[in-house]
């Protein structure tokens, strides 16, 4: 069976496409993209995506999640609060058909992002939240863990989180092989191709907990450039130059590992 890319981490439903989403489509079909894993950050985000998967059934695979930083005012964020869940809450129950996974969700320890306790105690609290969701409707989660690996995975365990994706992970090799013990599978986007400091995590990796991401409209090659999904191939590249492999053994191998983990979004 001939298997064409899977971004498990995407977010086609962000602003930063609204204006071209059919152009960004068209070269996400082009660059031999099956499925957009896609991901919201916040609850004003999950009606379109619903939109988009209406528009786009065989491309667009949503997962509902709130992340654990949330548009503050101007450019700045805040911590997520319990109360940004209040709203979410009746709408993972109501489109429970349509999910694919819990995504994005997490936690953010990054110092300027959450410099309380209170502030990772808020974002622990949102994150357990989604995690009991997640088990309630039999769905995998699609997890942000920034300066946060060892907690993140630690309390996924502690839940009994059996299916995870750490996206654009870059705790250490060590807390990795931890997350392989659990069974969770790491998504990597185009970025880590700037630099080499990722290497020795890939290396560590077995292929088969590894899938590909674009974070599109984030994390592309270039820093001051819109990812896209058609970009894909670019992570999938890296990859298997990292691990010694042809390109195409990494495409076929990430996907099948991606519609493992995301049973609901293979849709061949």
């Amino acid at each position: 069976m001939e298997y064409g890319f899977v971004d498990c981490h995407c977010h086609i439903a962000a602003r930063e496409f609204e204006e071209d989403v059919e152009d960004v489509i068209l070269r996400t079909k082009g660059a031999g993209v099956k499925t957009l894993v896609t991901v919201t950050e916040e609850v004003r985000e999950f009606n379109r995506l619903l939109q988009l998967q209406q528009r786009f059934p065989d491309l667009v695979a949503p997962c509902f999640g709130i992340h654990p930083l949330q548009s503050g005012i101007g450019p700045e964020q805040r911590c997520v609060k319990p109360q940004d869940l209040d709203a979410a809450l009746p709408l993972f129950y109501k489109h429970r058909e349509q999910l694919v996974a819990v995504g994005e969700i997490g936690l953010d320890f990054t110092p300027w992002c959450a410099p309380t306790q209170q502030d990772r105690d808020d974002q622990m609290t949102v994150f357990i939240a989604q995690l009991n969701i997640a088990k309630d409707l039999d769905l995998p989660v699609n997890v942000h863990s920034r300066s946060a690996a060892k907690v993140t995975i630690e309390t996924m365990r502690e839940q009994g989180i059996s299916r995870a994706l750490l996206h654009n992970f870059a705790g250490k090799p060590s807390v990795a092989l931890e997350a392989v013990k659990a069974g969770y599978l790491f998504s990597f986007p185009p970025a880590v191709g700037r630099n080499q400091q990722r290497d020795k995590l890939i290396k560590q990796i077995p292929l088969e907990h590894i899938c590909l991401e674009t974070d599109s409209p984030a994390l592309g090659i270039d820093k001051h450039v819109r990812n896209e999904p058609s970009n894909i191939g670019l992570s999938c590249r890296y990859i298997a130059d990292v691990k010694g492999l042809s390109p195409h053994a990494v495409q076929l191998a990430t996907a099948q590992n991606a519609y493992r983990l995301f049973p609901k979004a293979d849709r061949r």
